[in-house]
């Protein structure tokens, strides 16, 4: 049964987020008390880039299954250690479509896209970027992802896995052990693409 591990925020831009024992969404801003909580983006190189562009990143989702593969390669992490702010099990998050609807038991988050896996990773811990990022043919890499801002962004033939970003549809407390619920949108589905 999919469900909700744990719960992280952070007031102020950091890489990892402080584990909490419920987090409140809001609906069209984000996780409140959060540092990318708002309409408008909140991440600093994006706000750099076009400080006026939509928040499509106000819910960072990953899935604990990527912590065991993780630990695998000698990393050993926890809640909000990747900068998560919801951390799910038993929920294929990167097999998802664009537009998809999880429910967390309550509030609603709408799927906008991959978390585009960056430098900072290396930075938390010298070479986990190979745990959530691979060559197409599933080769680790340990070489950063092209930016957002590239056109090769969405061509570029790596496989990320650092989670995926939301954008909160219906408002309310997020605890762990909370059953999630997919609502899939209309076909065609569109895969998720780095945001």
């Amino acid at each position: 049964m999919p469900r909700v591990v744990a719960v992280s925020r952070d007031e102020t831009h950091r890489f990892s987020k402080v584990p909490a024992e419920s987090i409140t969404l809001v609906a069209g801003l984000g996780v409140l008390g959060d540092a990318h909580a708002g309409t408008l983006v909140q991440h600093r190189s994006r706000v750099r880039r076009d400080p006026n562009q939509p928040n499509l990143r106000q819910v960072h989702l990953i899935h604990a299954e990527v912590f065991d593969d993780a630990l695998a390669m000698g990393y050993e992490l926890g809640p909000g250690d990747l900068g998560e702010n919801v951390l799910t099990a038993d929920l294929d998050l990167l097999g998802l479509p664009t537009g998809a609807l999880l429910d967390l038991g309550g509030p609603v988050v709408r799927l906008t896209g991959l978390r585009n896996p960056c430098a900072q990773i290396n930075a938390f811990r010298p070479g986990l970027l190979k745990v959530v990022l691979s060559r197409a043919d599933g080769t680790p890499t340990d070489e950063p992802a092209p930016s957002t801002a590239s056109p090769e962004c969405a061509t570029a033939p790596v496989i990320r896995k650092a989670g995926v970003m939301a954008v909160v549809e219906r408002g309310g407390e997020v605890v762990p052990g909370q059953p999630i619920t997919v609502a899939l949108p209309d076909t065609p589905h569109v895969p998720l693409a780095p945001v």
